[in-house]
């Protein structure tokens, strides 16, 4: 009798105890990046109903989530990435604040009338929201408790323990934190964030954290071949057996070598693929440009390091590095004209939204001052410029196709013209 009070009704080995609560923590993750994130947050994901009521069900039943709290603290995250005003970034609060105490911005952030007034519509508002989730939110995990210590008696606490540090430890703290702090950047915004590992295997594909940024309404994070991320490949199942149903996803670029001429279907291509045209710009243009001036200089006085202050951001730039990069400028014609190049290339995608006629005329007088540039690295990116070819897909598509949210972020993101 006491050993059934000490391990519940259920007993298990101890790797069936780690398999439980792996599968728990796992489940949870699933409904947090599907649901939560990728469906209710962006729309570029469309669950089935019973998908959709069984995550929220089970959000609220293993940890307390309300649809409503969680999808309006996310929009706000993304309305002011990184600049006062975002609920937990660490460029604000501090990466040991983010890290450590996430959860407790978070809850700050959910409780603020305004903020779930301004970037909570949307969210379910049946009765059972009315009259259950929202009104009862501890109730759910309540009872998870409750049932966890019945079936497994002693070993649930050690099982509850590891389950309620998952979410704010990996979603509050290491995406969140660490997310905007750590790893690599496929493009450049005007946000911190980053790509913490290639392989989102762990947290679903949240670890693509950059990527999301990059596109936040497209349901898959993964943008470079050698990327993967899981909840994408779930989505994929999930749609081949008429569960989910798929939006936007990120442009891919298409490129078509015969094309000579400049019309505005390359103008449209490039406007539509402006991200990978930055990053492509940083890799074949800036990088190399940059690499073959460090063989001229002496480390003393180009420093390597240099390099990032050329890609990276202007807005992320604090005022010691605008005057490192203004002095390099200054003191490197070669550097000066590819960045002028670069910030020309946002002029022309900022004049692409006023007015379709000018923006193909600025293109065409960039590519031609372009390739009679003495840079190589600069000319064969001007001819690649044209290569550019709108995809059936998108050229069904307005100009500019973003959400009621990432309209906001992605004219701000897109301001990449030099500002130090």
């Amino acid at each position: 009798m006491l050993a059934y009070h000490l391990y519940g009704a259920l007993r298990l080995p101890w790797w069936g105890y780690a398999a439980f609560t792996f599968a728990m923590v796992e489940l949870m993750f699933l409904g947090v990046t599907l649901y939560l994130h990728r469906d209710q947050s962006h729309g570029g994901l469309v669950l089935h109903p019973v998908l959709r009521h069984f995550f929220r069900l089970w959000l609220w039943f293993c940890s307390g989530t309300v649809t409503r709290e969680w999808v309006a603290v996310h929009r706000r995250h993304h309305a002011f990435a990184d600049r006062p005003g975002d609920p937990h970034s660490p460029v604000v609060f501090g990466l040991r604040r983010v890290v450590l105490e996430g959860y407790e911005l978070y809850i700050a952030a959910a409780r603020d009338p305004k903020i779930l007034a301004n970037y909570g519509r949307g969210t379910p508002d049946d009765w059972l929201e009315r009259k259950l989730y929202s009104r009862f939110p501890k109730l759910g995990i309540s009872l998870f408790v409750v049932l966890q210590l019945v079936a497994f008696g002693v070993p649930a606490v050690t099982m509850l323990a590891v389950q309620f540090i998952a979410q704010p430890f990996f979603a509050a703290g290491i995406i969140n934190g660490l997310g905007h702090r750590v790893g690599y950047r496929s493009f450049e915004m005007p946000n911190a964030a980053t790509n913490i590992v290639p392989w989102g295997l762990l947290i679903g594909g949240e670890e693509l954290h950059n990527n999301h940024h990059a596109f936040p309404s497209s349901p898959r994070f993964d943008v470079q071949w050698w990327e993967i991320d899981m909840g994408w490949l779930l989505i994929c199942v999930l749609r081949a057996l008429g569960l989910a149903r798929v939006g936007s996803l990120a442009p891919r670029p298409n490129i078509v070598r015969d094309r000579a001429d400049i019309d505005a279907d390359t103008v449209r291509a490039l406007f539509t693929n402006r991200m990978h045209v930055l990053r492509d710009y940083r890799r074949r243009v800036i990088r190399p440009v940059f690499r073959e001036l460090t063989k001229q200089e002496s480390v003393g006085v180009l420093a390597r390091g240099s390099a990032q202050l050329l890609v990276r951001h202007p807005k992320l730039l604090d005022e010691r590095a605008c005057q490192q990069l203004r002095e390099l400028l200054d003191r490197y014609e070669v550097l000066r004209t590819v960045i002028e190049f670069r910030d020309r290339m946002q002029q022309l995608w900022d004049e692409t939204s006023a007015s379709h006629g000018r923006a193909l005329e600025q293109l065409r007088e960039l590519c031609t001052q372009a390739e009679g540039s003495s840079l190589l690295a600069l000319r064969k990116f001007a001819s690649r410029l044209r290569a550019y070819a709108p995809t059936a897909e998108h050229s069904q598509h307005s100009w500019v196709t973003v959400n009621w949210l990432d309209g906001r972020r992605s004219r701000e993101s897109n301001n990449q013209r030099h500002s130090c």
